[in-house]
């Protein structure tokens, strides 16, 4: 898979867009875009009501789409004591409706969205062609409303290549990308990367390694670079010495029993934010994973497994990553 690098990846991106363009209008005002899975859409005029899978509404927010035609939300926004979830930190939900459905994994309420009259519902697919937050039944039901769905895929990108992938999505959307909000979210981004670049010389140098998981009650999951377009950038463009597992069929970690947690062994630990803290008391709790050089340390650091896809939201997460990391290195 090929990787861009970041110093690089802003102006990679320019040459795309400017080989590719956006899809082009007509003069009657009539607004069109194929998207990534290559969905034909066609409008009588540019969308002015959208509803947006959350993470998605917080980059297109970072990238300065106007927040007023964002009318709707699904998918995860605030955690259980109230503060942003960092799934979409920057999205202002206030004022906005959650049209979330109750039932399983995907499903949306059909009723609440259907009185929102959006002109498009934005959302993203990390295994094509499946849709984040929006199962097959729901689909089906929103396309049925006559609302276009429109989807920007991460399957198989670079980090870089899918934010870029959610800023063409954004300037069809209104945005500005010569902003000089955007355009320093990328100068952040990649001096950001450069810290963790040195880093990752320092720590290959001692010889330390970086894991990176998450906990259920009976299973330990070890997350894979290979699956994982943040863990990937790190691992071979900046040189963080993270450990690749021999994944399941899907490809996104190795499940491995509590008593198998030595397996790999981790100076320091990167766990899943969205456990919270009675995640990561989990690992707390298990006496083989104790053995790690990682938990008798409390070398834990937090890892934004799913975040806003734009660079200002991941400027912030390699920085913080970079704080964490540089208490061990």
């Amino acid at each position: 898979m090929k990787i861009i690098r970041p110093v690089a990846a802003a102006a990679a991106a320019m040459l795309v867009l400017g080989a590719c363009g956006s899809d082009s209008d007509d003069s009657s005002g009539s607004w069109n875009y194929t998207d990534d899975l290559g969905t034909k859409i066609s409008l009588d005029q540019a969308p002015e009501r959208i509803v947006v899978q959350s993470s998605m509404g917080a980059a297109l927010s970072d990238l300065g789409v106007d927040e007023d035609k964002i009318v709707g939300y699904f998918g995860p926004a605030t955690l259980p004591d109230g503060s942003p979830d960092p799934q979409a930190e920057g999205l202002d939900t206030e004022g906005l409706t959650d049209v979330t459905g109750g039932g399983e994994y995907g499903d949306l309420d059909l009723e609440k969205l259907a009185e929102l009259k959006p002109d498009l519902v934005v959302t993203s697919t990390y295994l094509e062609p499946d849709l984040w937050y929006v199962n097959d039944a729901a689909k089906e039901k929103v396309e049925k409303l006559g609302t276009p769905i429109l989807a920007v895929s991460f399957d198989g990108k670079t980090l870089p290549e899918l934010l870029d992938s959610t800023e063409k999505a954004a300037k069809k959307l209104g945005a500005d990308l010569k902003d000089d909000d955007v355009t320093e979210a990328h100068d952040e981004f990649d001096a950001a990367a450069e810290r963790l670049k040195q880093l990752g010389t320092t720590m290959t140098a001692e010889k330390k390694q970086i894991v990176a998981g998450s906990p259920s009650a009976d299973i330990y999951y070890v997350s894979s670079p290979e699956a994982n377009a943040d863990l990937k950038y790190w691992k071979d463009e900046l040189g963080l010495p993270i450990v690749q597992p021999d994944p399941d069929e899907q490809g996104y970690f190795e499940p491995l029993s509590w008593e198998q947690a030595d397996k790999y062994p981790a100076d320091v630990f990167l766990y899943d934010d969205r456990v919270g803290e009675s995640g990561l008391q989990l690992f707390k709790d298990q006496p083989v994973f104790q053995t790690l050089n990682a938990a008798k340390n409390q070398a834990y650091v937090p890892w934004t497994s799913v975040a806003p896809p734009s660079y200002d939201a991941y400027a912030d997460i390699f920085e913080r990553l970079a704080e964490g990391l540089q208490q061990y290195s």
